[in-house]
């Protein structure tokens, strides 16, 4: 039995920040990939397009990665992450469909609550993570990751399908809006002045339909995956550049891109669906019960400005305070394992 840790190395080296099947320099023709309804909007604030899980998306800005991943701890960055696959389960047997899917607790959630949980295959191994939202409007909103989009739509229609067949009531649409995260700790702040919703009533992990900047039909989530307090907005496709260009006029806000997406969320110790969790990992193995045997992903932490890590070891060599040698390019380096998150979390709840 493995157990997942989190792992703190020595300055000196450095960690793989990126998959290289998700992301990589553009070198192949532009018109395989796939561009989010903020492409030119990118291109226009000097972002650098990179390959991501077959989307076109800016790995940075001209900021570096370390200002983008400081700026975010200390005010709040926007990220265009309409890569992600969302999709709307409609009818009244929607929550059959979708605890017939994956590990949670779908019938408990109370109207407008979310929950993180795991698509998983037969052998109990994670097919991918997803946050799936008991909407008050009668219909569950699922988010899951870009890498596994034709995967896991595929696995849902299959199963709306099945059911279907069996007289069930249950649907499945494809929602084409982009999605936009604010994420840091004034990002409230900063939204709370396009909206009239009272943004205190919305803790971690709810959402709410509200009208943002003079974008109406938005459906802000307070979550993120940065460790920070902040949100997700579901913008409908037409009034995404204009919803970004009202948050840039706040001087806090400042554009930030996939490479302090990765570190962001490897400093807060969540998991990334392809280096940290895959089918051959279960939830139990893996430290939400989530577990491993070598690096999973790493980077150098900007917070800490110590390089960080996740991985899998034996469950004797899992106690916080132990000392492990870890092999990066062929050189041993010394590193300890950690508690994670490598940084405090920062998410808003009601007190």
């Amino acid at each position: 039995m493995q157990r997942a840790v989190s792992v703190v190395a020595r300055l000196g080296f450095r960690l793989q920040a990126f998959s290289p099947d998700l992301c990589r320099p553009l070198s192949f023709a532009q018109d395989l990939l796939r561009r989010t309804p903020l492409y030119d909007f990118h291109l226009a604030h000097g972002g650098k397009m990179v390959v991501f899980a077959g989307w076109s998306l800016p790995v940075q800005y001209r900021d570096s990665h370390t200002d983008s991943h400081l700026h975010t701890r200390q005010h709040c960055s926007l990220f265009d992450v309409s890569h992600m696959l969302q999709t709307k389960i409609c009818g009244s047997d929607r929550v059959k469909l979708m605890e017939s899917l994956v590990v949670g607790d779908i019938a408990e959630l109370r109207p407008n609550q979310g929950t993180l949980s795991l698509f998983t295959n037969e052998a109990g191994g994670i097919l991918d993570d997803l946050i799936v939202t008991n909407t008050s409007e009668g219909h569950l909103y699922v988010v899951s990751n870009a890498g596994c989009w034709e995967k896991d739509l595929a696995l849902m229609q299959d199963k709306v399908r099945e059911l279907q067949n069996q007289g069930r009531d249950v649907g499945l649409e494809v929602l084409d809006n982009a999605l936009l995260a604010l994420q840091g700790p004034t990002a409230a702040q900063v939204l709370q002045a396009g909206v009239t919703d009272d943004l205190r009533k919305l803790p971690f992990m709810t959402s709410a339909v509200m009208e943002v900047f003079g974008v109406s039909g938005c459906r802000v989530t307070r979550c993120g995956y940065t460790g920070e307090d902040g949100v997700e907005i579901s913008v409908p496709a037409a009034g995404a550049v204009h919803l970004a260009t009202a948050l840039l006029q706040d001087p806090e806000v400042k554009l930030a891109g996939l490479a302090a997406r990765d570190s962001l969320r490897l400093e807060a110790g969540l998991c990334l669906y392809g280096n940290d969790i895959d089918e051959h990992t279960t939830p139990v193995e893996g430290s939400l019960s989530w577990t491993l045997g070598t690096v999973t992903s790493g980077c150098p932490s900007p917070s800490l400005k110590k390089n960080v890590a996740m991985g899998y070891v034996p469950c004797e060599y899992s106690r916080p305070g132990t000392k492990l040698m870890v092999e990066v390019r062929r050189k041993q380096q010394m590193a300890v394992v950690s508690k994670m998150p490598f940084v405090p979390t920062n998410y808003y709840t009601l007190k």
